[in-house]
């Protein structure tokens, strides 16, 4: 799963790094998804050189993702994004959704797996 966060985070940084500078914004909220984006890594690269604090690292990966693809999509709907900015919100949410969507499968593996264990023993 740390793996996942950190691809999921490298592109989220080129998405917020190509679409700041291709749009020529002087917006900070362009910078955004480069900014989550490089949390995620953060996250990913601690749980793979700590494994005792991968989950804790993931855990706080998947709620970061949840809140940027619902405040993407929420901007993205209530403001009406077009041009580069639409882009850049619905590349966020449709990235961290994706994100969200594996880490969630590997919560419920590892329960699963709990489960069974403690089932064996």
């Amino acid at each position: 799963m740390t793996s996942k966060a950190v691809v999921s985070g490298l592109v989220l940084v080129v998405l917020g790094v190509v679409v700041s500078l291709i749009s020529d914004s002087q917006s900070f909220t362009s910078w955004l998804p480069a900014i989550v984006g490089g949390l995620l890594v953060i996250l990913g690269v601690v749980g793979r050189a700590k494994p005792e604090l991968s989950h804790h690292s993931m855990h706080i990966a998947a709620a970061l993702a949840l809140l940027t693809s619902l405040g993407s999509i929420g901007s993205a709907t209530s403001r009406g994004a077009s041009g580069w900015s639409g882009f850049s919100q619905i590349g966020t949410a449709v990235v961290c959704g994706v994100f969200l969507y594996f880490a969630i499968q590997s919560f419920r593996e590892a329960r699963r797996a709990r489960t069974a264990e403690a089932d064996t023993n």
